[in-house]
């Protein structure tokens, strides 16, 4: 079964140019143009991963990534027609991993998806456990417990918190974390790691107001505290 991917896009042309590149990539393509019509689409069959725009007929698109990250933890670029602080954050927060500006080039796009494809749910290497207090991170089963109670992550969120436990008490920059986490240029775009160590707090900490593990060290970045 080759890879499939989900594009939400109402114009139609850049849903052909889209829909054009992918496939020329080998990958299998299922369209939507409305909100509704997708997160339906992937309810009947998941796709390996969601593009979705913005601004859609019907519900947006930012409803349509909280929805579909309700079903499961499928990796989703968000699309904007603009660098806007806020859409770009708001994206993050509603469950995408990554977000792209329009107009963007065929090979960008691929090279995004591609990316988020190399990064697993589980992590090669012998099987170990890493505890931080009443934290048990398993990195080869993609298991996160707390107090014995399992944490649903998304993958993002699972590589980020392996790669702070695994280098422990280790500062990472936020351009470090962008290069070993989301694997591709991100030309230091910061916002990509603040909106997702901000949702692994809300997930892993019991006062994510206060954290106690995922800490921030000033000037310098994250770590996990041992």
């Amino acid at each position: 079964m080759g890879t499939r991917i989900l594009t939400v896009e109402d114009d139609e042309r850049i849903r052909t140019a889209v829909r054009l590149a992918l496939e020329d990539e080998g990958w299998e393509v299922t369209e939507a143009i409305r909100g509704e019509d997708a997160v339906e689409a992937f309810s009947r069959a998941p796709a390996d991963v969601v593009l979705v725009d913005i601004m859609l007929p019907g519900i947006d698109g930012f409803e349509v990534c909280r929805q579909v990250r309700r079903l499961s933890d499928v990796p989703i670029i968000m699309v904007t027609a603009r660098a806007d602080t806020h859409d770009v954050v708001a994206g993050l927060e509603a469950g995408a991993d990554d977000y792209l500006t329009k107009p963007f080039v065929p090979k960008e796009l691929s090279a995004r998806i591609r990316a988020l494809l190399r990064r697993a749910r589980t992590v090669e290497g012998p099987t170990q456990r890493l505890r931080f207090g009443e934290l048990e991170i398993v990195p080869s089963e993609g298991l996160v417990t707390s107090d014995g109670r399992e944490i649903h992550l998304t993958k993002t969120e699972f590589r980020l918190l392996v790669e702070l436990a695994t280098n422990s008490p280790k500062v990472f920059s936020r351009e470090a974390l962008l290069e070993r986490v989301w694997g591709h240029g991100y030309f230091g775009d910061g916002r990509l790691v603040d909106v997702h160590i901000r949702r692994l707090r809300t997930k892993i900490e019991s006062d994510p107001a206060n954290p106690q593990r995922v800490v921030t060290v000033r000037g310098l970045g994250y770590k996990l505290a041992p």
